[in-house]
């Protein structure tokens, strides 16, 4: 019962075939057997758990059952909560605790679901393998002995070795899609603005999105169409965001007439021989279902990690000022002065993949160099932004590989921080433009998952859902499981 879906539980608690209190149980027990291989969850508080699976089984008996009733979510450990620790995998946050509970943990509470922990991530979101953690990296449930993406692995991993069937992330420039795509599930980062950022943890505040990490597509939907929602607390949380039918628009099961853009800047010298194989395969798919594979070009593409790695430090270098020693968080001891109780808490706190992005954001913004770097890569924003506006105009959605290789092992690129950035190369750019995207497996090379992206105009998650579901209908690569973590369970 581990593997089914979040709409598959929900119906058997709605047939009273199990309860929420039983479903904490299985997943707790999954998670004290697998969590020391995988080392996805970085802090869980099972009697916490229980009590809220037992509020939820009096709930329902009182007053019937809410939108995530009694369902098991996991949250990375970006989101503030009130009732646990928030560290953002970092030792500059170890063991504080959030006054307040994010937006969409408050959404997910009013909703009736049952958090079950925190999961594991890069430290402050900066990474693509989950390496970078102040609590060590987490597994590839796959393969151990690979990295599972990043940033939101531990969320990833938990999914895919149903340590839990359902997760949040954040994508700043590929989070949520890059680790689903690893690890073989689904991953949907909304458009900008469609989910609130208050009470999550600032990397960059222009691009950072929260979203779903589920085994389905529907469960994608149904997840995110809860978190989903105007804040008026959040200045960046869209008050006119158009409706979306979320869980309507997974009941196609064609594609008839669905124009799909294959961008030939996404289909690249160096992408791994196998992934491409399986991204070419699922294209052919698409066709098979009465979809129109369009040729486009996305020209300014090449230039969307370079513009990506001068504003995300950037506004990470901004965000991360308030973690002085003075208010919250790691403080030295015994400082002489105030400069060197700055300095000292800030150099024993932050790890050195999130000081090479403090320190490269500091210096885009000094005078002298802003205009050459920040406001340039602005620019080149802007010129990204309008291919994809042009190429909607010629189709209703794009395909593209999530990652252009399957998972790496554990190690083989932190001595090289450029060959890593380059891992998020497909992702970054719907960041930028602040697109709705979705990662969903497609084939698997040399034992490891490859993954589908779709992405849509803005707002137009319907589309997302819709393609994709027609593509998990009519393949298997959504009900692959990693034996290790299947051994013993039911079907």
């Amino acid at each position: 019962m581990a593997y089914r879906s979040l709409t598959e539980l929900a119906d058997q608690l709605e047939r009273g075939e199990t309860t929420a209190v039983e479903l904490a149980q299985q997943y707790l027990a999954r998670i004290e057997a697998h969590n020391p291989t995988l080392n996805a969850f970085v802090h869980c508080d099972a009697e916490h758990v229980l009590a809220q699976a037992e509020a939820s089984d009096a709930y329902r008996a009182k007053h019937g059952a809410r939108a995530m009733e009694g369902l098991p979510i996991a949250v990375k450990d970006i989101f503030c909560t009130s009732d646990g620790p928030t560290q953002c995998c970092s030792n500059i946050l170890k063991g504080y605790h959030a006054p307040y509970d994010a937006h969409v943990i408050t959404r997910l509470k009013e909703a009736g679901a049952v958090l079950v922990g925190k999961t594991n991530m890069d430290e402050f979101a900066m990474g693509s393998s989950n390496e970078t953690s102040a609590f060590g990296s987490c597994r590839n449930p796959w393969h151990t002995d690979c990295i599972p993406g990043g940033s939101s692995g531990g969320s990833a991993a938990a999914v895919a070795a149903a340590l839990t069937p359902a997760a949040l992330g954040t994508d700043t420039g590929g989070s949520i899609r890059q680790p689903a795509s690893l690890c073989g599930i689904t991953g949907l980062k909304p458009t900008y603005g469609r989910v609130s950022r208050r009470g999550i943890i600032a990397f960059a505040s222009s691009l950072d999105q929260a979203g779903a990490m589920t085994r389905t597509v529907r469960d994608a939907a149904l997840l995110t169409g809860t978190i989903s929602g105007h804040d008026p607390a959040d200045a960046t949380s869209a008050a006119d965001a158009p409706d979306v039918d979320w869980l309507a628009a997974c009941e196609t099961r064609d594609m008839q007439g669905l124009r799909i853009g294959r961008p030939k800047e996404y289909f690249i010298d160096g992408m791994d021989p196998g992934v491409r194989a399986a991204v070419d395969a699922a294209l052919e798919q698409c066709k098979a279902l009465g979809a129109e594979i369009v040729d486009i070009s996305l020209p300014h593409t090449q230039y969307a990690v370079a513009a990506y790695y001068v504003i995300a430090p950037s506004e990470a270098s901004a965000n991360l000022s308030r973690y002085d020693g003075v208010r919250f968080g790691h403080r030295c001891e015994h400082p002489e002065d105030l400069l060197d109780m700055y300095t000292r808490s800030r150099d024993e706190g932050f790890g050195a993949e999130v000081k090479r992005r403090i320190l490269t954001g500091a210096f885009a913004l000094s005078s002298g160099y802003y205009d050459a770097y920040y406001l340039k890569a602005q620019q080149v924003r802007t010129l990204i932004r309008q291919d994809f506006q042009q190429a909607f105009e010629q189709v209703d959605v794009i395909a593209t590989p999530t990652s252009p290789v399957p998972a790496f092992r554990i190690g083989e690129k932190t001595d090289d921080p450029l060959t890593m950035y380059l891992s998020d190369v497909f992702t970054i750019a719907v960041n930028l433009a602040g697109l709705p995207g979705l990662s969903q497996p497609c084939g698997m090379v040399d034992g490891l998952p490859a993954g589908l992206q779709w992405i849509a105009p803005a707002w137009q998650e319907g589309r997302l859902l819709a393609a994709a579901a027609a593509y998990e209908a009519a393949t298997p690569w959504h009900q692959q499981t990693p034996a290790d973590f299947t051994a013993g369970e039911q079907a």
